[in-house]
Parts: C-alpha cells; sequence; structure tokens
C-alpha cells in the first residue's frame, strides 16, 4: 500500500503495491559520484501549524511503508527525516524524494498533521519541545541538555560518493570556500519563536550553539582527521566521528562527502538544484586535486565570515573576496562556468542551471518575508498562519 497526498484538496490518495518490494541500492566506490539526499521537516497541526509536541509513532511505521528510501523521526519529536537512495541521475532522485514527501505528508494528515519543508518553524516555540525516544537522543540531550530541546531545525544533507573514499579530506579542504554559496541558495529560516530575526538563515546561527559545528579546521590529510577523531573519542568527547556535525564532514557510514550546510529547502526544484550544484562541484574538485590546493587560514577565516553573510543576505548578499566583494550572482556564476563539463558528464546541467532562478526569483526566506509583510496588518498571528500554509502547500509541488 502507498499513500499520496493531494495538496489541492487536501485528501489522501491510496494505492496498493506488489508485495515484493524493492532490493535497497548501496552506496558504492565507483566513478559515478552517486548522491543522496536527506531532507528534515517540522509537523505541524494541520489547521494551526502549530508544531505538535509529541507525535505517534503509527505516523512514522505508515509513512515508511513500502518506500525506497526511508522516513523516520528525528530528534525532536516535531520534526522528522526523510532519505532517498543513492542516485546516478537527478531525475531518479526527484522523482524519489517527491514520493517521500507526498507519502510522509499522508502519513502526517492520518493524525491531523501537515509536513513543513523549512530551516525554522516559523510559528514554533522551543521551550514545548520533546526529545524523540530512542537511545542515542538520549544521550545527546543529556550532553546537550538545554542547547538539545533548542534545536528546533531542520536541514538538508547530500551525500555524494566518491571512487577513492580516501580522498574525501582533501576535497573537503578545497570545497571550504563554497560552502556559503549552498548556505545562500538554501535559506528557508527567517522566523524564530514566532518573529522575524532579520536573517535569511537562521538556523546555522542557533545550530551553531552545538559544539562540533561551523566549518572544520584545515585538515591537510587524513592522518590529521584520524588523529583529531582519535582524541575526541579516547578522551570522551564524543562516541564517533557521527557527532561532528560541521557544515561538512566525511560520513562514517557511508563513502561519501556529506554537505550539510543547507536549509531544508521548501521547493522540490530547489533541493534538486542545490544537491546537484553540490554533486558536480564535488567532481571537479575531485577531479582537480590543485584546485584550492593552497588554501590557508586567510582562506578559511574569508569562508567564516562569507557564512555569516549568507545568513543574514541570503542571495541578495554579496561575499568577500581578497579582491573585493563579490555578489553571491556572480559567484554562482564563476562556479556555473567552473563545473560545466561536470554537470554535463553528470547529466546535471538542467538542475544545476535552476541555481540561478533561485537568485533571480529568492528562496523560501524571500517568499516568506514577502508573504508576512503582505499580511502583517491583519496580525502577526495572521501573517505567520499564511506563511505556514504556504509552506505546506508548497513543499508538496511536485
Amino acid at each position: 500500500m502507498d499513500f499520496s497526498f493531494d495538496p489541492q484538496d487536501r485528501r489522501i490518495h491510496v494505492r496498493t503495491l506488489p508485495p515484493e518490494g524493492r532490493e535497497r541500492r548501496v552506496f558504492a566506490a565507483d566513478g559515478h559520484f552517486q548522491f543522496g539526499i536527506e531532507e528534515e521537516y517540522f509537523l505541524a497541526d494541520a489547521e494551526t501549524f502549530a508544531a505538535p509536541a509529541e507525535t505517534p509513532d503509527a505516523l512514522f511505521q505508515a509513512a515508511d511503508f513500502a518506500v525506497a528510501g526511508h522516513i523516520e523521526r528525528e530528534f525532536l519529536q516535531a520534526q522528522i527525516e526523510v532519505a532517498t537512495e543513492p542516485h546516478c541521475r537527478a531525475a531518479d532522485a526527484r522523482r524519489e524524494l517527491s514520493a517521500l514527501r507526498q507519502n510522509a505528508a499522508a502519513a502526517a494528515a492520518e493524525h491531523g498533521l501537515a509536513i513543513l519543508a523549512c530551516g525554522t518553524h516559523p510559528r514554533a516555540r522551543w521551550r514545548d519541545s520533546v526529545q524523540s525516544p530512542k537511545e542515542r537522543y538520549d544521550k545527546v540531550m543529556d550532553d546537550l541538555q538545554m542547547i538539545g530541546q533548542r534545536n528546533m531545525l531542520c536541514g538538508m544533507h547530500v551525500h555524494v560518493e566518491f571512487p577513492d573514499p580516501s580522498r574525501r579530506l582533501d576535497v573537503m579542504t578545497r570545497m571550504l570556500p563554497y560552502l556559503p554559496l549552498f548556505i545562500a541558495l538554501s535559506t528557508s529560516s527567517p522566523f524564530w519563536q514566532g518573529h522575524p530575526t532579520g536573517l535569511k538563515g537562521y538556523r546555522l546561527a542557533a545550530y551553531d550553539e552545538l559544539p562540533r559545528t561551523g566549518l572544520p579546521e584545515l585538515f591537510r590529510n587524513g592522518a590529521e582527521y584520524d588523529a583529531f577523531v582519535d582524541a575526541m573519542v579516547r578522551s570522551g568527547a564524543m562516541a564517533n566521528a557521527s557527532h561532528l556535525w560541521w557544515a561538512i564532514r566525511p560520513s562514517l557510514k557511508y563513502p561519501t562527502l556529506e554537505l550539510r550546510a543547507a536549509d531544508s529547502c521548501t521547493r522540490l526544484d530547489d533541493t534538486i538544484a542545490i544537491a546537484a550544484l553540490y554533486r558536480v562541484l564535488a567532481r571537479f574538485l575531485y577531479g582537480h586535486p590543485e584546485h584550492n590546493a593552497g588554501i590557508d587560514v586567510v582562506d578559511r577565516a574569508i569562508a567564516v565570515e562569507n557564512k555569516w553573510r549568507a545568513q543574514r543576505y541570503g542571495v541578495q548578499g554579496s561575499f568577500v573576496t581578497r579582491s573585493g566583494a563579490l555578489a553571491v550572482a556572480d559567484m554562482l556564476d564563476r562556479v556555473l562556468e567552473l563545473v560545466a563539463r561536470d554537470a554535463e558528464a553528470l547529466a546535471c546541467a538542467e538542475p544545476v542551471e535552476h541555481c540561478r532562478a533561485i537568485v533571480l526569483e529568492g528562496t523560501s526566506a524571500d517568499a516568506q518575508l514577502r508573504i508576512f509583510t503582505e499580511n502583517e496588518h491583519e496580525g502577526a498571528d495572521v501573517a505567520l498562519h499564511k506563511l505556514a500554509r504556504w509552506i505546506r502547500d508548497a513543499t508538496l509541488v511536485a
């Protein structure tokens, strides 16, 4: 059985699937640069859009039924996570992610809930959040205390596998100057606790309260990285490398380099475009080890500043460079020119090109702020309700 959800008539449609199901694919170290996408969504009351404190297990069991990827709980009960299988074709990733969104929404609707794809919930109060029941989460919450409860945040993660996984550290280091671009393109978190923050991407401002977040250090090789992880584990600071919550990291579970900087994108096309851009840029850096090979502490410090500028201004901002300010649109143009051959090789030229539309038309954050401003004269509660309704509907546009 499979569920689909029609945002126009608000009804759930159910169809029966063959009982045998599909065998799940896995990441493999080959030359295809397979990629997979993980998205986190908020659960919200279908009428008021308030975030629920607790959610039933049955919701997640129904949502994950007969789905090739997976749907499961996140750290807090008002969150849900979906993950695609690895894909070689962007169109296949889009098709599966669309189905995952629809299935999650249909299962949520059975319990009077909706899903919202955005970096921060526009109406939620973090003090009302309740941790999901899971042993790993118990340990994390015990360590983080109030900061864990404040983690009412949803991101989008992209995994890209490499032919030689031992080269992930090198590519990660040389990727650092580009991370602010992914943040700017994905901004969907301008509100916090029912108030506009003045930032297009507030999620990372809140997320950086956690330890081991932000940009990783300039690890020159795998030995330096391994020495750091070993020191942290031996000292009891973390259980393993999965507790490194940087904006980018080598995955412990897969032979992939995982982008974690992006907000959860409201619009599916934005998700696929950003994931495709990261994939082709990873391929370019893998194939051109000389590019950014001389990255130093100045370059990392500039990237840290640009991370802030991306959070603050989104695609309307500019980045710091050694030769002067560079508009986000101009940086995107440079990157697209850089990776053009890789985009063609991976059949990603069309979704990557959509990144230009994000810059021209604005991100989810821009749409949310526009809706809020247009309706603020009716009161903040009404304006927040209307923008939350837009997020719900836009989340399910296939």
